[in-house]
This record gives C-alpha cells, structure tokens and sequence, in this order.
C-alpha cells in the first residue's frame, strides 16, 4: 500500500472518530433545551440510539447501502453481518447514527424510551441506507441522474429532519405547549449553557463530517471544505440572531440553531461552492431556520429542539443550494444542468424519509404506543421510564 493511501485512510478514520464526537454534542443540545426532568432519558436515548444503531448498521444497513451488489439502483444487496471494508463502515456508521439521533431531540419529553430504541433499527438499517444507496454508491439511481451532495444535507439531515416530523406527527405535542386555543406557550429549557456546548461541539465535530467526507487527504484542497462550512455557520448564526429581532430582542436559542442550520444548508455543496455562495447559503439557511420554527411551532408542530426546521428544512435548502451555487455547473455561473436533479432528489429524499418513518412509528404505536403516560409525562421521563433523576430533587421542580 502506497503511503498515499496510508495518509488518505487515516485521515478518513480521525474524521469519524470526529463525526462520533458530535453525539455528546447532539445529547447536550437536546438536554439544554428541554426540561431537567426528562435528561436521563435524553442521555439514554442518545446512548443506546448509537449502540443500537451502530449494530443495526453492521448487522444489515451496510449490506442495504454498499452490499455489492445493486437491485435497480434502489437498494443494495450482500455482505450482511459485515466482514471486511471497515474504513468505509467505520465512516458510514457515525453518519448513520446522526440521521437517527436528530430524531430524538424533536419527540423529546413525551415519546416511551421502547419506542425510540424501536424505531432505531428502522432508520439505521433500511431508510437512511436506502438513501445513502441511491446517492453514494456510485450504483444509485440518484447519483446517476447526477444528483450532488457531498455531505449529506439530503442523505443525512433531510432524512433525519423529516424522520423527526413524523414521529412528531404520531406522538403529538407535549403537555402544557399549548394553550385551550391552541396558542404556543413557552416550556423552557434547563440550561441554555449545556445547550450552547452542544452547539460548539457539533460544530466541531462538523469539520469531520465535511471535511472528511473527501475521503482522502493527499492532493485534495481539504482546507476549502472547511473554511466554507466555517463562514456558512457564522453567517447563519448572523442571520438568524438578525431575524429573530423582529418580534423583541435577540433570541438565543435561534442563534444557537441557526448556526447548525447553517451548517446543515453548507454540507451539500461544501466542496463545490466559493466562499461568497457559502456566506449566502449561510444567510438564508438562518433565515430559513427562524421562519419554519416559528410556522410549526404556530401550526401544532410541537418540535422540542427545532431538529426540523435545522435538519429538515435547512437540508432541503443544502441540496437545492447546490444547483443554485455550484461553481462548475450551478445557475449563478450559468450552468442549469443541476436544477432537475437537485429538485428530484430533494422531493424523494424528503418523501422517502417522512413516509417510511411515519409507517415505522405507526407500527410501533400500534405494538407497544409510542406515547407516555399524562401522569408519567408530568412527573418527567427520567422518572416513569428509567426510575432515576439527572440532579436530584431540583429536577422534581423543573
């Protein structure tokens, strides 16, 4: 083996064990923003979610996304119980595990810790591999059709944003979100710092997911992929802090989210767009984020952490983005050739997931419901469902 490759395959396996990193992140975002009686079960879910997964994964979900040998460009066959090509395991598991943790922070605090551990299974073994078979393969129908995304804004937040709205769709609001009007009320979060953190981490971890998704190091302009996944976070951040002040005064918790939004709209086009087109992508992926919370949230779409609007919406825009900017072939450079295959592969990605998902959590409703008790809901899931508190008797108050 040429040092070359030795350099490439390293680089490839630190990048995932960066990705990896961004689950503590994704468990602090979603414990800070939800209420002190419900982080043990958040902890839970985000743990076992990746443990689950990462077997799911191994077990068939790989066999299904790289198998050998390809069923129409749908879906792959082969390999089942994984022997062998670890690197690329290695790397696919921990973007597998991130499509399915989004979908934890969005159904938080009312949804049964069985039932999420259930649904795992479902979207690490055949939704999100399925997709990843149609885009990444280099056998899909998707990739053919010459569809782009060089991340995974549709592959994996697409999936994991519109997976969240059905299971929200099948579990419903939490207590007390609403009023006899069906007006929003507020339910704050325990700890804006933890979730801030969280944030910071993600995007730590982000420059993995980006940058590492070149999948070699030697004669790749690896520092590109990062510095417009930096300045599409910023501007993001920018944007939505800016959008927020409309209706009163900077809102944190939209900052925070318009960051990952912004990251999340950056990640399919990251190699293939220049500096301003990534500030851009940024600025309207905050907006973006601000605009869809507030109209779910104003439409019983009781989103915990806002992971559809960051995931969901924000991917959709990262796919489309990339026909707009692509500097060989995107629409500001005079190419349209990317305009039919970008808007192909957003409406089946965002269909697949959202229909797929929904189906899940409706056959896992009907086994074992999906949804808590009222009481257990009141007395936090930490409670009702693992029989345990994250801070003592401060979190029987919150």
């Amino acid at each position: 083996m040429e040092i070359t490759t030795y350099v490439d395959n390293l680089w490839v396996l630190m990048a995932g064990i960066l990705v990896m990193f961004m689950h503590p992140g994704f468990m602090l975002v979603e414990t800070g923003f939800t209420r002190a009686k419900n982080s043990v079960n958040i902890v839970m879910k985000n743990f076992m979610g990746f443990t689950v997964g990462s077997i799911t994964y191994w077990a068939f979900g790989f066999a299904l996304a790289y198998g050998g040998t390809s069923l129409g460009g749908f879906l792959a066959y082969g390999n089942f119980f994984l022997e062998g090509e670890s690197l690329t395991y290695f790397f696919q598991v921990v973007f597998a595990a991130t499509a399915a943790t989004i979908v934890s922070g969005a159904v938080a605090e009312r949804t049964k810790f069985s039932a999420y551990l259930l649904f795992m299974p479902f979207i690490c073994g055949i939704i999100y591999p399925i997709v990843t078979h149609w885009v990444w393969s280099g056998q899909g129908w998707l990739g053919d059709l010459g569809f782009i995304d060089f991340a995974g804004s549709g592959v994996v937040h697409m999936v994991g944003g519109f997976a969240a709205l059905a299971g929200i769709k099948v579990v419903g609001p939490r207590l007390g979100k609403y009023d006899e009007n069906g007006n929003p009320l507020n339910i704050s979060g325990s700890s804006i710092v933890a979730g801030a953190l969280g944030v910071f981490i993600l995007w730590f971890g982000w420059f993995g997911f980006n940058v590492g998704s070149a999948l070699a190091a030697v004669n790749v302009d690896l520092a590109s992929i990062a510095v417009t996944t930096l300045l599409s976070g910023c501007a993001a951040s920018i944007s939505a802090m800016s959008t927020s002040m409309i209706s009163g005064k900077p809102n944190v918790g939209m900052t925070l989210n318009g960051a990952l939004g912004g990251l999340v709209g950056i990640t399919a086009g990251c190699a293939n767009v220049n500096n301003l087109g990534a500030v851009i992508i940024g600025l309207v992926a905050g907006f973006l984020l601000v605009t869809a919370s507030n109209y779910f949230e104003n439409n019983g779409v009781d989103d915990a952490v806002g992971a559809v609007s960051v995931h969901g919406i924000c991917g959709t825009w990262g796919v489309l983005a990339v026909a707009i900017f692509d500097t060989t072939d995107g629409l500001v450079f005079g190419g349209t050739s990317l305009l039919v295959p970008q808007l192909i592969g957003a409406i089946s990605i965002g269909t697949w997931a959202y229909v797929t998902s929904f189906v899940a959590f409706k056959i896992i409703d009907a086994l074992i419901g999906v949804r808590v008790s009222r009481e257990e809901e009141i007395a936090g899931l930490d409670l009702s469902e693992h029989d345990s508190t994250a801070y003592g008797d401060f979190a029987l108050k919150n």
